[in-house]
């Protein structure tokens, strides 16, 4: 089903996308109404224009893509599902996340990521092909972020205070030059092939979602991320 969200009010368009039958849903002409896809459960949603604040807010098990930018709070605690993003994403993306996976084509803005947790296998996975700004990963719990900075290679791929309170989970870096600043609860290290393992699938994924070659992604250096097990920030959440 088609429907065209030229001037509607987000509380109408939200209410079409909600009640409308069909498994695959076309948005056309969207242009900042909020909450899209909030709290959907088994969609496929095809948005033509940008979306407003919270695109997939507690999402379950549903699939927004979205040909154009997103804006603040995408992904804000999403339970599951995917998010695909044709373009940048504003502040905060994947606030809370708590499993599902966000792949965006470009850059992201301040404080992605924040908070992600996970729990047994729900696992949240956070893509960004291109930059991220400052407070990647503050305070992560759980869950992996991978930044492959393309078209940046030449420099770091973040912003300042990257993992600031972070204590669970990992972020992978695509890049020879590590940041300079990053807080004492966080460790860095040269990532291996067992890491690269781990993070192959869901980069695999991303260059299939924006045409990139997996392979030559995955050749490059990449520096992991992790919390220091010393850190009072893990004391706070982990009994040892």
């Amino acid at each position: 089903m088609k429907i065209n969200a030229d001037g509607l009010h987000f509380q109408v368009l939200n209410e079409k996308v909600r009640s409308c039958p069909d498994e695959e849903i076309v948005l056309d002409n969207v242009l900042g109404q909020r909450y899209i896809g909030a709290g959907l459960c088994d969609k496929k949603v095809t948005i033509n224009g940008v979306p407003g604040n919270a695109l997939g807010a507690y999402l379950n098990n549903s699939r927004l893509e979205v040909f154009a930018n997103a804006q603040d709070a995408t992904g804000d605690t999403m339970n599951a599902g995917e998010i695909i993003i044709h373009g940048n994403c504003g502040d905060a993306l994947g606030y809370g996340m708590r499993n599902g996976k966000i792949f965006v084509e470009g850059y992201a803005g301040y404080r992605a990521g924040i908070h992600m947790k996970q729990y047994q296998e729900l696992k949240p996975v956070l893509v960004i092909g291109g930059v991220v700004g400052d407070f990647l990963g503050e305070y992560q719990a759980g869950g992996q972020i991978i930044v492959l900075g393309i078209g940046a290679e030449d420099k770091i791929p973040v912003g300042s205070f990257c993992g600031t309170g972070m204590h669970g989970g990992a972020i992978y870096l695509r890049t020879e030059h590590c940041p300079t600043d990053l807080p004492a609860q966080v460790c860095a290290a040269d990532a291996t092939p067992e890491d690269i393992e781990e993070i192959r699938a869901d980069v695999t994924e991303f260059a299939k979602e924006f045409g990139y070659n997996a392979e030559e992604l995955l050749s490059s250096h990449f520096y992991k991320l992790t919390p220091n097990t010393a850190n009072p920030y893990r004391q706070l959440y982990v009994n040892n």
